[in-house]
């Protein structure tokens, strides 16, 4: 695995390696590993050159916040000149221009590296739609157990960097695809508050919720990013004191290692109320956003369809883009009216007033909230339909807050993590996280094992929260 990026950074400074020795790192791990996962759809052929421009101002004493640190991205962020696909082969053309965020790793002195597999159209085609698949990519694996869901929709970005092919990642959130597949990977990750990172040249859902970032081995990674990005700088935390919710239906195996964890720290119980209503007029929202959003984007790439009615004749023409699973939600978001966008905004002002007011409810005058993040991973098998998953991402997506997932040990020899959220930074939110990661022992490392066992997770005790 990778030294932090402090180190790595200083590895630059004093001459220990240079950027294009970490680079060819990212290059061999990625030829000896992604074969077995999937994770990477395409290599930047701008790289070679960005190690070497890093490595020529760490000569000069010129070099920027993220000075050689190799990046990959997810496959929905623009990057000029390489496919940006969404996972789906309709967007082969390159996009002209980098997303902003992407702009803002190269002035910052990253070298992005490549880009990573998704869960197609960032699982907002269909409700069928099997996690971590794309016409593109094929299926990405899980690497604590090959047959085993990556999640998604960021499936790519969280197995890269649970295999080392990179010390950071990439991905983008509208509600758990960030953080559910760090927790099944044994990653952390960042979605941070809405706004912190620009969303301009992503494939968008809807620009209500969606969110850019970051997946990492540790949280003092994920921090040391986004303060490079921009982000404020928030007070540590050595002893917080949390509000523990178990989640809504959570697996019971989940649930003993996150009590585990739990007793690590002080806590109390909280509890965040389920509103059917509420969500369904979420879930209508983000429909009624999607094709005003997605056509917006369409029209700044060149070569590719421009409306959802072209994407949809498109994939029916398609033989591999529908032989698994239907475009009931792109059907669905075509039939949109303005009437019914009309009804979305209030749709989404009144969610978002909800999620709020329920977690600053249940935050009171704690630190954060924490809760296991989601379950295990599970069994993919294309004939059989995915099982009810469970999961706590959506208070916080909603809210706009941000969420950050650290492992906490493994159900079963696969990785769960668990979950903190509530304060109103991202900073804080990182603070709280890495007080709470600092009692759940290292992160499994995994072995690309065709099944699960308790070995593939190494000796990573349980422990941390999440849902």
């Amino acid at each position: 695995m990778w030294p932090s990026l402090p180190e790595l950074r200083d590895g630059l400074r004093r001459g220990t390696w240079r950027a294009v020795d970490l680079l060819a790192r990212c290059h061999d791990r990625i030829a000896g590993v992604d074969p077995l996962v999937r994770a990477i759809v395409a290599l930047d052929p701008s790289a070679d050159a960005a190690a070497r421009e890093s490595d020529r101002r760490f000569a000069e004493g010129a070099a920027r916040a993220l000075e050689g640190v190799p990046v990959l991205v997810k496959d929905n962020i623009d990057t000029a000149g390489l496919a940006t696909t969404a996972g789906s082969r309709l967007l082969a053309v390159p996009p002209v221009a980098d997303a902003d965020v992407v702009a803002m790793l190269r002035a910052a002195g990253a070298v992005v590296a490549g880009k990573t597999a998704m869960t197609e159209w960032g699982n907002f085609r269909s409700t069928a739609a099997i996690e971590g698949w794309s016409g593109v990519g094929g299926q990405t694996a899980n690497p604590f157990a090959l047959t085993h869901s990556p999640w998604g929709s960021s499936s790519g970005s969280a197995v890269a960097v649970a295999t080392g092919m990179a010390p950071v990642a990439f991905g983008t959130e509208t509600d758990g695809s960030i953080v559910c597949p760090a927790a099944v990977n044994g990653v952390v990750g960042v979605k941070p508050a809405r706004g912190l990172l620009p969303t301009r040249g992503v494939v968008p859902i809807s620009p209500e919720v969606d969110t850019v970032g970051v997946l990492c081995g540790s949280v003092a990674d994920a921090t040391f990013v986004l303060a490079a990005l921009g982000m404020p700088p928030a007070p540590p935390v050595r002893a917080p004191r949390v509000g523990y919710w178990p989640g809504r239906r959570m697996d019971a195996e989940v649930l003993a290692v996150a009590d585990r964890v739990v007793a690590r720290v002080e806590h109390v119980p909280v509890e965040l109320t389920f509103d059917g209503p509420m969500l369904v007029g979420a879930l209508d929202a983000l429909i009624a956003e999607f094709r005003p959003a997605l056509e917006g984007y369409l029209a700044t790439r060149p070569g590719v369809p421009s409306t959802v009615d072209e994407l949809i004749a498109a994939n029916r023409a398609d033989p591999v883009a529908l032989a698994l699973f239907g475009q009931e939600l792109f059907e669905l978001a075509a039939a949109v009216t303005g009437e019914d966008r009309v009804a979305a905004r209030a749709k989404r002002a009144a969610a978002r007033a909800w999620a709020r007011a329920e977690v600053t409810a249940a935050l009171g005058d704690l630190d954060a909230i924490v809760a296991p993040t989601c379950g295990p991973a599970w069994l993919v098998d294309p004939a059989v339909p995915p099982p009810i998953t469970r999961a706590t991402s959506t208070y916080a997506a909603l809210a706009g807050l941000a969420n950050v997932t650290v492992p906490m040990g493994s159900v079963g020899g696969l990785p769960v993590g668990l979950s903190v959220f509530g304060p109103a930074t991202t900073g804080a939110t990182l603070a709280v996280a890495g007080a709470v990661a600092a009692v759940c022992g290292p992160r499994p490392v995994p072995n690309c094992r065709s099944t699960a066992s308790s070995a593939a997770v190494g000796a990573a005790p349980a422990a941390v929260v999440s849902e």
